[in-house]
């Protein structure tokens, strides 16, 4: 979106001026997440060949449910539809730990929080590619969510969303990480009287939980 600005010379205004709003840009990688160059977000969602990154975290709350937000209708890409508790594109140069940590403050108000790593996937469709690293973390406290990017926010548990799949309720790609959570906590069982539970470091001890490439997480 465009800007109309009016410029002033010696005190005086000499009419508008229409300015370009900033430009985002992503590192563009190769499918073996090294950085090969950079493009603009336009480009980005609308071409499957310019790979880009992205960080998810999932945040749960002590009963176990998950956090998912609601897409503002302003959105470009599936609009109004529940998704992940918190996605966005890694900005150049970063890394998918600060990415993850930084879009869970925009998006949700969350910081100081510990986060543990998941697992790395591919999200591959004729839209736009992304390479994703998964974090998660649990909270229990206010969140303030940001309404240009998200219309709501709610705690599911895990039988609302299983019964909810499929019903164009969700965004797919949400789906799609709803299935491989649900693949690493078969791998990951917590105790039967747990809902969720951290490792004693950044990850879990298998590190070889990566989905369809290999790179590093940070």
């Amino acid at each position: 979106m465009d800007t109309c600005v009016h410029t002033c010379y010696n005190g005086f205004l000499t009419g508008a001026e229409l300015i370009p709003m900033p430009t985002e840009i992503f590192d563009i990688v190769d499918e073996n997440d090294k950085v090969i160059g950079q493009a603009p977000r336009s480009e980005c969602h609308g071409n499957p060949a310019l790979i880009h990154r992205v960080a998810h975290v999932m945040v749960f709350n002590p009963a176990g449910e998950l956090l998912l937000q609601k897409r503002a209708d302003s959105k470009d890409i599936q609009p109004g539809k529940w998704d992940t508790s918190v996605g966005g594109h890694l900005d150049p140069g970063e890394d998918y730990r600060q990415a993850a940590v930084r879009e869970m403050q925009e998006e949700l108000g969350i910081e100081n929080v510990p986060l543990t790593f998941l697992y790395k996937s591919q999200i591959r469709n004729d839209i736009e590619s992304e390479n994703v690293a998964t974090y998660m973390t649990i909270f229990d406290g206010e969140v303030s969510f940001a309404p240009d990017e998200i219309s709501q926010v709610k705690f599911w548990s895990a039988d609302e969303i299983d019964r909810n799949l499929g019903g164009g309720l969700f965004t797919p790609n949400f789906e799609q990480e709803w299935q491989m959570y649900l693949d690493w906590q078969r791998r990951y069982p917590a105790d039967a009287r747990e809902n969720n539970g951290f490792c004693a470091g950044d990850t879990f001890p298998d590190p070889d939980l990566s989905r369809e490439f290999e790179g590093d997480i940070d």
